[in-house]
């Protein structure tokens, strides 16, 4: 599945570089972060999403707290 997740609240360039790694660490999740057009492209598996979109959540939680997904 891929599915482009729009972002509010994302503060600068780095900051989605540090969301885009944490998010890749996850199993079976691949992330592309792209700060200028406040979106995020995520690749994983149909039947692993809403463990995936969870799992999203809770790492972004911690590494960008302001940090909105709109669309997960």
């Amino acid at each position: 599945m891929k599915k482009v997740v729009r972002l509010e609240n994302l503060d600068c360039a780095n900051c989605a570089a540090k969301l885009e790694r944490a998010i890749n660490k996850i199993d079976g999740v691949q992330a592309n972060v792209n700060f200028m057009a406040m979106k995020m492209t995520l690749e994983c598996a149909d039947e692993r999403y809403p463990a995936a979109a969870e799992e999203i959540r809770r790492v972004a939680g911690r590494v960008e707290p302001d940090c909105v997904f709109k669309g997960l």
